[in-house]
């Protein structure tokens, strides 16, 4: 299929081309310059991002550590509970009154 026009394709570059082409060039350095500003944006996201995430193990990991410091101490009082102590927890109350009682007195006689 031929084209109409004689296929010459080459047209000599006008005013008007040239300040499209100067339009062009400072888009793309428009550009250039937000694609910079959104790629150091980016490392810095990446950078926070693995910050949160050790923290955020660290956490995980104290945690893991005080439940197992809480399901020893759980273990060691159901322990005492039912031994044929019974009488510890009573003395444990009478104990904390008594204390409680005494810093009472001293506070107010002070």
């Amino acid at each position: 299929m031929r084209r109409a026009h004689g296929g010459n394709y080459y047209q000599p570059l006008s005013q008007d081309s040239n300040e499209i082409e100067d339009e062009n060039n400072r888009m793309t350095q428009e550009l250039q310059e937000k694609i910079g500003v959104l790629k150091s944006l980016s490392i810095d996201i990446g950078n926070e991002v693995k910050y949160q995430d050790r923290l955020l193990g660290d956490v995980d990991d104290d945690m893991d550590r005080t439940s197992g410091f809480l399901g020893t101490t759980m273990k060691k009082v159901l322990r005492l509970s039912r031994g044929s102590h019974n009488y510890y927890i009573l003395y444990m109350f009478l104990f904390s009154i008594i204390v409680f009682f005494i810093l009472y007195l001293v506070i107010k006689f002070r």
